[in-house]
């Protein structure tokens, strides 16, 4: 199901329409069609999508979906994907991705810097996506749900679980036959780096940020006479979130309703959100320069960068 969004990640009222209008549907032909009870459980974690009251809003022809959410603070654990499958997942997509770089690199006389710049885009990545999933085995998919699940995972599962170190080397070799310092635990700490989706305030300030540079990129400054109170900001937002939440709960013309609230969101609250994460990255960018380690040379730090910008 694709539907347009300005900020282009899910929320709570394309998430009740998908469960009604396709999971609901879907997973009902598929028990009647295998002459399975007609029973679901739908096991959602925390993510700011998923409406907490969730069995409130599915159609009555639905009902046989149960809803049961993951404790706080525990998707890492229970989550089945995290165990290993999105680890995996990353691991082949960076094997993909040094395999493409050296091949392009190493057919023309273009530096890495000119490949990275010029010569990948979205669909390159959305095709080394698609090789990187289905390099995900089975035997993975079905090993995740060891944890939550333990019964559903035949003992044979354990035993057959393929190494975890050919995709890194590869990776190192590969890095290596392009001149690149790598080493294994380079590789582990990439990964393990990203192994947290980012939250609906990490993605909300990655888009205050972008806004902000192109405000600054074309003049825009916040004038003197017009500064705002930090906790003037907040406490209007918070207004703003309860007003919100109360009339999608409560309104019966929920997509117009949806249309009105987003319109506002997006035209006349930006603006403050911005004015505070702006506030907020300044003074999180004086923290971390604040907090530099002490014993860590200006050497090392030139080292990092240059890495960091070699890659």
């Amino acid at each position: 199901m694709w539907r347009s969004n300005p900020k282009a990640w899910v929320t709570r009222k394309f998430f009740v329409e998908w469960v009604n209008l396709v999971f609901g549907p879907t997973v009902k032909k598929y028990l009647q069609e295998n002459n399975l009870p007609v029973q679901a459980l739908l096991i959602l974690d925390n993510a700011p999508a998923h409406p907490p009251n969730l069995e409130d809003d599915i159609l009555e022809e639905l009902k046989f979906i149960k809803v049961l959410y993951l404790p706080p603070n525990t998707t890492p654990i229970l989550q089945p994907m995290d165990q290993q499958v999105i680890s995996n997942f990353k691991k082949l997509y960076t094997k993909h991705l040094f395999r493409r770089c050296f091949e392009v690199t190493e057919s023309t006389n273009l530096t890495l810097r000119e490949f990275w710049k010029d010569h990948f885009n979205i669909a390159i990545c959305l095709q080394i996506i698609d090789q990187a999933w289905l390099g995900v085995t089975t035997k993975t998919l079905t090993s995740a749900w060891k944890k939550l699940w333990p019964e559903a995972v035949a003992e044979r599962i354990y035993e057959e679980l393929e190494p975890g170190v050919s995709v890194e080397e590869e990776i190192v070799s590969l890095g290596k036959s392009m001149g690149l310092e790598v080493e294994e635990r380079d590789v582990n700490e990439l990964i393990e780096e990203y192994t947290q989706e980012l939250t609906t305030e990490e993605i909300q300030e990655l888009q205050s940020q972008q806004h902000s540079e192109v405000m600054q990129e074309i003049g825009f400054e916040e004038s003197e006479e017009e500064v705002i109170s930090t906790s003037e900001i907040k406490e209007i937002l918070g207004m703003w979130e309860s007003v919100s939440q109360f009339v999608e709960k409560k309104h019966p013309e929920k997509v117009a309703t949806g249309r009105a609230s987003d319109l506002f969101n997006d035209t006349c609250l930006t603006h403050f959100r911005n004015i505070l994460r702006g506030r907020k990255k300044q003074t999180s960018l004086d923290m971390f320069f604040s907090k530099r380690p002490t014993g860590e040379s200006e050497k090392n730090v030139a080292k990092k960068a240059k890495t960091s910008e070699d890659i």
